[in-house]
C-alpha cells in the first residue's frame, strides 16, 4: 500500500531549510514553477513545487525572500530533476536566482523521443500515462497576488504530484527505447543555451527584414536594438514595448535626423516616436559621430542562395528515409532551422563556419547518427 504523501505550504526559512534537506537525499524530485509575466521583461516567481514521493511542499517566493536552500538543491549534481517543458522554468532560475541546475531532465523532451511530438502538454502526457483529464484552467491565474486560493494550490500540487507518479514508467519507456542519452543531452543543451551570455551586438540579425539593409543601415539597427534590449533590462519591460522592430529597422534604413522626419517614415510605429524618438535620436546621432567602426557584414539570405530550395528538399528527404530507419520522428532529427543552421554552415553563409559548435546537426549524438552521413550525402549530391 502507498504511503500517504505529506503536503506541506512553505512560507518560512526553517520551513524551507528542512525541507530542502530532505529533498537533497532523493534520486529524483518532480519540480515545477509558477510564475507571471504579462508587463515584464523576467517572469516574476510566484511558486515553486516539488515532490519526491513522499513530501510535496509548495514554496512561496513572494514570502521567502532569500531561496538559497532552492537554489543549492537545483545545483545538486547527486539529485535527478524532472521538468516538463522547462524552458520558462529554467529562465525564472536564472533571473530570479542566477542558478544553473545540474541533473536536470526535460519530460516534454522524453515525450518527444518516444513519438508524441516534439512539443505535447502536461495534461497530454498525464491522460496518455494515467486516462486522467487534469484542470488547467488556473494556468493564467495571477501568481503573485496573496493570499493564493484553493484551486490555485491544488492546480500547482497536480502539476508535480501526477509528474512524480508516472516517472517510474516514464524512465522506464525511454530507456526501453534506447533513446535516454539524447533525452539527457538535449536537456544539457538547452540548459546550457539558456545560460549562454546574450552578446548584445548580434541582437540585430533576430530582426526581420534586417537582410534588406546594407552595411552602414545594419551598423544603424545594431546600435538602436542594443539600445532598446539595454532599456528593456533597466526597466524591466517586454523588449515590444520600449521600441516595435519595424520602427528600428525603418530608422535604420532611413535615418531621420530629427523627431518630425521619423513620425513621416512609413512603417514606424507611432507610439515608438512618441514615446522614445527622442533616446532612439540620440543613438542614430551617436552612430552618425562614430569614428573607426566596424560595420557589419551584409547578411545573404539563405533562401536566395542558388539551388537552396532543390537542396533543403533532398536533405528532408534524406532525414525522412533515417526516421524510417530509426524509428525517430523526424522534428526529433532535425527541425527546418536545424537544416537551415547546417546549410548555412555547408555553404559558409554570413560567417556561419566560424561556429561549427551551433549546427545541432554536427553536434552530440546527432553527429554519428545524422550528421557525418548528411556531410557526406550534400558532398556527393548538392548542384
Amino acid at each position: 500500500m502507498q504511503a500517504t504523501l505529506e503536503r506541506i505550504y512553505v512560507e518560512d526559512s526553517e520551513q524551507l531549510h528542512l525541507v530542502c534537506q530532505r529533498y537533497s537525499q532523493a534520486s529524483v524530485l518532480a519540480i515545477d514553477t509558477e510564475f507571471v509575466r504579462t508587463r515584464t521583461l523576467y517572469p516574476k516567481l510566484g511558486l515553486i513545487q516539488i515532490n519526491d514521493g513522499k513530501t510535496l511542499a509548495l514554496i512561496d517566493p513572494v514570502a521567502l525572500p532569500d531561496l538559497s536552500p532552492f537554489w543549492q538543491l537545483l545545483e545538486n549534481p547527486n539529485v535527478q530533476k524532472v521538468l516538463h517543458a522547462c524552458s520558462e522554468d529554467l529562465e525564472v532560475f536564472l533571473t530570479a536566482g542566477n542558478c544553473q541546475p545540474l541533473n536536470l531532465i526535460d519530460s516534454q523532451i522524453i515525450m518527444s523521443f518516444l513519438g508524441h511530438g516534439i512539443s505535447m502538454g502536461y495534461a497530454a502526457m498525464i491522460a496518455h500515462y494515467t486516462g486522467i483529464e487534469l484542470d488547467k484552467s488556473e494556468s493564467r491565474a495571477d501568481w503573485m497576488k496573496r493570499p493564493l486560493t484553493q484551486k490555485q494550490l491544488s492546480y500547482a500540487a497536480a502539476d508535480v504530484e501526477y509528474l512524480f507518479d508516472i516517472l517510474p514508467r516514464l524512465m522506464a519507456d525511454i530507456e526501453q527505447s534506447g533513446w535516454l542519452a539524447a533525452v539527457k543531452e538535449e536537456s544539457d543543451v538547452m540548459v546550457e543555451r539558456k545560460f549562454k551570455a546574450i552578446d548584445e551586438s548580434q541582437l540585430y540579425l533576430n530582426v526581420k527584414m534586417a537582410w534588406r539593409l546594407n552595411p552602414p543601415q545594419l551598423y544603424r539597427l545594431q546600435q538602436l536594438t542594443i539600445w532598446r534590449y539595454q532599456q528593456a533590462k533597466l526597466k524591466d519591460r517586454p523588449i515590444g514595448f520600449i521600441a516595435k522592430d519595424h520602427t528600428l529597422l525603418a530608422l535604420a534604413q532611413i535615418n531621420p535626423s530629427n523627431v518630425g522626419a521619423m513620425l513621416s517614415i512609413e512603417g514606424v510605429e507611432l507610439l515608438d516616436i512618441r514615446h522614445k524618438g527622442n533616446a532612439m535620436l540620440t543613438v542614430l546621432k551617436r552612430v552618425a559621430e562614430a569614428q573607426d567602426i566596424k560595420l557589419p557584414k551584409q547578411i545573404t539570405r539563405l533562401d536566395e542562395y542558388p539551388g537552396y530550395k532543390q537542396n533543403f528538399k533532398k536533405v528532408k528527404n534524406y532525414i525522412n528515409e533515417l526516421s524510417t530507419q530509426t524509428n525517430l520522428l523526424t522534428e526529433n532529427l532535425a527541425s527546418k532551422k536545424q537544416i537551415n543552421q547546417f546549410l548555412s554552415w555547408h555553404f559558409k553563409l554570413n560567417d556561419a563556419e566560424k561556429n561549427p559548435n551551433m549546427v545541432d546537426i554536427m553536434r552530440g549524438w546527432r553527429k554519428p547518427l545524422l550528421g557525418d552521413k548528411l556531410l557526406a550525402f550534400v558532398e556527393n549530391d548538392f548542384q
